[in-house]
């Protein structure tokens, strides 16, 4: 009976038992090292792998006998001619180029046959206009090969550069380890990044740092869920699940829609809302920042068929107050991005921020829509914030610089925008995602140039003079309308809080299929120069 002894608890398990369950051991859940040829056959469509450059033939530059005799070792072991497996394939019906390393040959290290298939991969994709799905793993460069091998590093990135100028999609999966010259190359340049559970992720090894430092790191550092927290990778995947989830991904990046279908039940089901009447500018403001209002969340989860999200800033951090990714309407897919506040519990406020977000939640924002333009997809951003992050560490990470860099690049972003205020449009952390082709606003939301507090605090020198203040701030949905500040003030219904929600949302479904119609087969001038003459007549 053949058995494989887990790494983290030593538990020995069959392997015909650890082949059924992706490698995972069933004793404590951890993640053992999965090879590449049973990844691709969990991962693609039964059949469909056809292997590209599998005769590449092997390089050994600095003519060192001692890595020929390790190289023909591992290779009459495993069964591998190097690290990686790359060819074409299909999952669940979709055509992809697709690349697995191997750690069982020499730890994944890159050398020249690594680097050569990794850059044929993204070459023959680009030429036959397929997306890229890559896992990665590897102890970094192959030192073997010496300065050749660190040559890889810009072949591999400069031929994922020609791919993604084509406009197609690559999918980076970090497996444990994924360290040094591939970090540091392709692994970590794509569209969307995601991991493995506690999977190591670094440039540096921890040893090298602490040897060179003298720094005793904490518990968890480079694993897949520090480096999320840190803004480096979009999402985490169980195994289990990441045949599914590539599906849906791959699904969501096909050709665009020849068209946007409207369901006339969506506007049918949508109408009969009654307003709870009229409300003075300081009740409007109360109801605006009630903690019962649906936040973004809940309506990217309700308006739309599906939606998942995608984290970080790629530099920092994942900022928590704001949310974004992929989703679908109708069957045509669209980027959404939003403002998410804390509810009234006290942790899940503190968690974001209160709604506040800091640089890194603009960069990620940012980035979402650089991607969202890349692939053709509109945006859609819902708005409820009394303003940016202010403090010491936003001013040290450049908040001010980094919002003048989102209002300068969104303005030339060639996909439409809609922006929805939904609750508090406060300052220049609500402008920053209302830079739109058209911006709407709930009946009971407000958007200002702060609050009203802060207004009456800096005019009046009292704070308690806010209800005053509001009715001269010109802040309500009327207000915003006949300044044409919105384009659409879309009512509310009479009992409108997060459980009761449903009309708002076919509501607000509705109105975003009308938008999605008016702009689609628009050309980029039009687009561009209608949102440059949007805020030109102010």
């Amino acid at each position: 009976m053949k058995v494989r002894k887990c790494p983290a608890c030593k538990t020995e398990t069959e392997r015909s038992v650890l082949d059924s369950n992706y490698s995972i051991c069933p004793a404590c859940g951890h993640y053992m090292r999965f090879h590449a040829k049973k990844r691709l056959q969990s991962l693609v469509d039964k059949g469909s792998f056809k292997e590209w450059d599998g005769d590449l033939e092997w390089s050994n530059p600095l003519n060192d006998k001692e890595y020929a005799e390790k190289v023909e070792d591992a290779s009459r072991k495993h069964n591998l001619k190097d690290a990686i497996i790359t060819g074409e394939a299909c999952i669940e019906g979709n055509s992809v180029a697709i690349g697995v390393m191997d750690t069982r040959f020499m730890m994944a290290s890159m050398g020249q046959v690594v680097g050569e298939r990794v850059t044929r991969l993204f070459e023959r994709a680009t030429g036959k206009k397929l997306p890229v799905i890559l896992f990665c793993c590897s102890g970094g460069a192959r030192m073997q090969e010496g300065i050749i091998s660190l040559m890889q590093m810009e072949k591999t990135a400069a031929a994922v550069k020609r791919h993604d100028g084509a406009g197609l999609l690559y999918i980076s999966v970090l497996t444990n380890p994924t360290m040094g010259g591939v970090t540091a190359s392709f692994a970590l340049i794509a569209d969307i990044i995601l991991a493995e559970k506690g999977a190591m992720i670094g440039f540096a090894g921890p040893r090298v740092i602490e040897q060179n430092t003298g720094v005793k790191l904490p518990e968890g550092f480079q694993t897949a869920e520090f480096q999320m927290d840190h803004g480096a990778v979009d999402d985490i995947v169980e195994r289990a699940n990441m045949r599914r989830y590539m599906g849906m991904v791959l699904k969501h990046h096909r050709k665009k829609r020849s068209r946007i279908i409207c369901p006339g039940s969506i506007e049918k089901e949508g109408r009969g809302m009654v307003s709870p009447g009229a409300l003075s500018a300081w009740q409007t403001v109360q109801r605006a920042r009630a903690t019962d209002r649906p936040t973004s969340l809940d309506y990217m989860e309700k308006v739309f068929d599906s939606f998942y999200e995608l984290h970080g800033d790629r530099t920092i951090e994942d900022d928590h107050a704001i949310v974004g990714g992929i989703a679908t309407i109708c069957g045509t897919p669209v980027t959404v991005i939003g403002v998410q506040k804390g509810k009234s519990d006290i942790q899940e406020a503190l968690y974001r921020n209160w709604g506040m977000p800091s640089p890194a939640g603009y960069r990620k924002a940012l980035r979402l829509m650089k991607q969202a333009e890349k692939f053709g997809r509109p945006v859609i951003c819902f708005v409820d914030t009394i303003g940016a992050a202010c403090g010491k560490e936003a001013e040290e990470q450049g908040q001010g610089h980094v919002i003048a860099r989102l209002l300068k690049e969104i303005s030339t972003i060639k996909v439409p925008i809609l922006s929805i205020i939904h609750g508090e449009g406060g300052s220049g952390g609500a402008l920053a995602l209302s830079v739109a082709n058209e911006v709407y606003i709930l009946e009971h939301a407000v958007y200002s140039i702060l609050t009203p507090e802060g207004y009456a605090s800096i005019l009046w020198k009292d704070s308690k003079r806010a209800p005053e203040a509001v009715d001269m701030m010109k802040m309500t949905s009327k207000d915003l309308y006949d300044l044409q500040v919105v384009d659409k003030i879309c009512a509310e219904p009479a009992e409108f809080d997060e459980k009761n929600m449903r009309k708002m949302c076919l509501k607000l479904k509705w109105d975003i299929l009308m938008f999605l119609k008016k702009y689609h087969g628009k050309s980029d001038k039009f687009i561009l120069n209608q949102r440059y003459e949007r805020f030109r007549k102010f």
